[in-house]
């Protein structure tokens, strides 16, 4: 499991100018399984995406589809972690 935390580099104006092609590229992950969860940090300074992955050079690559990323909108840190706690038995099936 990982966490891709998004941090903007450039103005918002600029961010909004790409932010439709973000959520199509968003859309088309949570489609294929790859994504959980997804959201813009408060205050809006970036965003966080929970990714399903088996390993690291699987989230790069997807990362390296994102249009933030392409246009140099958003750097990426990626945390990876095990999850071994749930709030709920249907999250724990849904995350294995």
């Amino acid at each position: 499991m990982f966490i891709a935390i998004l941090t903007y580099k450039k103005p918002l104006e600029e961010v909004d100018h790409f932010l439709q092609a973000h959520r199509d590229y968003l859309a088309e992950h949570y489609a294929a399984g790859d994504f959980i969860a997804s959201g813009p940090q408060t205050p809006r300074i970036g965003g966080v995406i929970m990714i399903k992955a088996e390993r690291r050079a699987a989230v790069d690559s997807i990362i390296a589809q994102d249009p933030f990323n392409i246009n140099g909108i958003a750097d990426y840190q990626i945390v990876e972690f095990t999850p071994t706690m749930f709030a709920f038995e249907e999250l724990k099936t849904f995350l294995l």
